[in-house]
């Protein structure tokens, strides 16, 4: 398959940011007064939007709640958490590979634009992208227009685009776009759920994925798997 844009999500597929979300959320939920959810329950909604996330956590919130919320939330998610956060092991060098072999990079994020650029900056790794579409600038995840804004911004079709995601919203996306899509086991959603979601394939560390974009063997393979 010729890939030319390889397209990822942003928390829990290049960012370990899973933990941090979790205890925030908790934290915030208690703090505002609302049922506190289990972190499946809060795993289950990451990736998607700000908002509909706190919707289908906690119902519909007045504007009181919400306001004081967004506030807790930020504060303690960008602040207060202690909960380490970086880009998983092999991030760098696999971002700093496929740009080598010519690929173009972009990021389809349920982060807003300045939730984005800030974790772009605290990880030295804004000039690996191309393009990026973020929650405040499309639809929530798992409409397929991120995908769709991303490879019309670049010029290509979408059978020219790999989509990579650890959540089922990023497969959801992916397949409603009708687009390739591999996910990785070690952020939101497991393997099964992945699959059941419609990952093409399914990779364990982020090194892997260079054998499903190289011209081998490894890439025939995976156009059989679509």
């Amino acid at each position: 398959m010729n890939y030319s844009l390889i397209i990822f999500d942003w928390d829990g597929t290049l960012m370990d940011s899973v933990g941090r979300i979790v205890s925030s959320m908790q934290y915030t939920a208690r703090v505002v007064g609302l049922n506190v959810p289990s972190e499946s329950a809060v795993r289950d909604i990451i990736g998607i939007s700000l908002l509909p996330a706190i919707d289908r956590l906690f119902g519909r919130l007045n504007e009181v709640q919400m306001a004081q919320f967004m506030q807790v939330y930020r504060q303690q998610y960008v602040y207060d958490d202690a909960t380490p956060t970086g880009l998983f092991d092999g991030a760098h060098e696999l971002l700093s590979d496929l740009r080598s072999r010519g690929f173009r990079l972009a990021v389809a994020t349920g982060k807003a634009r300045h939730g984005l650029e800030r974790v772009w900056d605290e990880t030295n790794s804004r000039h690996y992208f191309d393009y990026s579409r973020c929650a405040d600038e499309s639809e929530s995840k798992p409409s397929p227009k991120m995908l769709l804004e991303l490879t019309e911004q670049a010029g290509v079709g979408v059978q020219q685009a790999l989509m990579i995601g650890d959540s089922i919203h990023d497969m959801q996306m992916a397949q409603r776009a009708q687009m390739a899509a591999i996910g990785v086991s070690f952020g939101a959603h497991d393997s099964a759920q992945l699959k059941a979601a419609g990952a093409h394939a399914i990779i364990s560390q982020l090194s892997e994925l260079s054998s499903y974009v190289a011209d081998d063997s490894s890439a025939v393979a995976l156009k059989e798997l679509l």
